[in-house]
């Protein structure tokens, strides 16, 4: 069997969490620290907070601009639910601006369409890890900063626009303009999911600059204190002797990542630029080669201007739509090779049907998710197995029904 996403996990992780485990300290740690400094120095970026999910990371966010009940949020509906569930979370609404009619990503024409008075933030997610249009999407921002008005006594006193937020859950060492991924948008979330490049098991970090006008030491202070009860001490710190006495500034949450996630995260990070990104490469160049004379649309995996992280290789049907989709990765499956769709778009959930969304108003999506499929790509897949996956895709492809349009 080809599964679809297994974890790369060899000795060096075993390792790393057998001596945390012995080290007599399992949660947030030396270890939480010593893995968001790699982070920070992987992302050349100034500051980073690591938490107990990517999903964590957008609320805080979120909660750290105060944004919530009257306020709207502009974003994709072609993402995983944890994208808007976290501006429902809030209080706020979910404003979805449609995909480009190539590709995966937000179009930055409909995010400058629905900013309105209302509008307090923008979260753009890097699709299967290819980067959004992040110029583009600062542009659609900027176009419309005369309607933003900040809350009073809010962090919103820090800009004279909404804040970008990049959901990069799939994109940790994708490439923009020459840089890592990290530091374009005002705030960018990765996830460390068991299904991501890199992995903890659960886990996401925040990273970000500072802005024009905030300090970015006072926002990391502010994210912590929002991730562990608004405590203002850590843990670690209050078993030190005589250290006891702590103060809880604010109502915050709990959403530290611990120090046994962070071993995995630090030895998964060390190998990422050596074994995993190479090797994930060369299955999405195998595929893209052997894939070019099917009838697909292949996805985009770089350019002049970005590259993908390979965490997902998303071509789409040509023709045929749900369908004939669905009856090739049924007929993969019965190969044994696991096939994935991403994304049921958010709005087609009953969780956003019931509230009043509707597919119907996002067409690029709409089609975009009727047609695609997502094949195996991971760190282990070898060669073999990844020609196999393009052989009986081909069968598939030229055996199955629908009608060409």
């Amino acid at each position: 069997m080809i599964p679809f996403s297994p974890p790369d996990i060899s000795e060096l992780e075993i390792n790393e969490v057998i001596d945390t485990l012995k080290s007599g300290w399992i949660t947030t740690g030396p270890k939480t620290s010593a893995f968001e400094k790699m982070i920070k120095e992987y992302c050349g970026v100034e500051r980073t907070v690591c938490l107990s999910s990517a999903t964590a990371g957008l609320e805080l966010v979120l909660r750290l601009f105060d944004i919530g009940q009257g306020d709207e949020v502009s974003t994709t509906p072609y993402t995983y639910a944890a994208t808007a569930n976290v501006i429902l979370h809030t209080g706020a609404r979910p404003v979805f601006a449609d995909i480009g009619k190539k590709g995966f990503n937000i179009d930055p024409v409909s995010i400058e369409s629905r900013i309105t008075r209302r509008t307090k933030a923008v979260i753009t997610v890097d699709v299967g890890g290819l980067p959004c249009n992040y110029d583009g999407v600062i542009g659609a921002i900027e176009a419309k900063k005369r309607l933003f008005s900040p809350g009073r006594g809010t962090n919103q006193k820090f800009l004279d626009r909404p804040v970008f937020i990049s959901d990069a859950a799939h994109s940790l060492g994708a490439i923009y303009q020459g840089k890592r991924v990290g530091s374009r948008a005002d705030f960018t979330v990765f996830s460390f999911h068991a299904v991501k490049n890199v992995t903890t098991a659960e886990g996401g970090a925040i990273v970000f600059n500072s802005g024009n006008k905030w300090d970015a030491g006072e926002m990391e202070r502010k994210l912590r204190l929002l991730s562990l009860h608004g405590q203002d001490i850590d843990a670690l710190s209050k078993t030190r002797l005589n250290s006891w006495r702590y103060s809880v500034e604010i109502p915050g949450y709990k959403y530290n990542m611990t120090d046994l996630q962070a071993s995995l995260g630090i030895v998964q990070l060390a190998r990422y630029e050596k074994d995993f990104l190479p090797r994930r490469k060369k299955i999405a160049d195998i595929y893209s080669r052997e894939l070019g004379s099917a009838d697909l649309i292949l996805p985009e995996l770089r350019d002049n201007e970005k590259e993908t992280s390979y965490h997902l290789f998303m071509p789409r049907l040509s023709y045929g739509g749900e369908s004939r989709r669905d009856l090739v990765i049924q007929q993969m499956a019965e190969q044994e090779i696991a096939l994935n769709v991403h994304y049921i778009p958010v709005v087609m959930h009953p969780a956003y049907t019931r509230i009043g969304y509707s597919i119907t108003d996002y067409p690029n999506a709409r089609l975009a998710f009727e047609n695609e499929i997502s094949l195996p790509i991971y760190s282990t897949l070898d060669d073999d197995d990844a020609y196999r996956v393009c052989r009986e895709l081909l069968k598939s492809l030229n055996g199955s029904d629908g009608k060409k349009e």
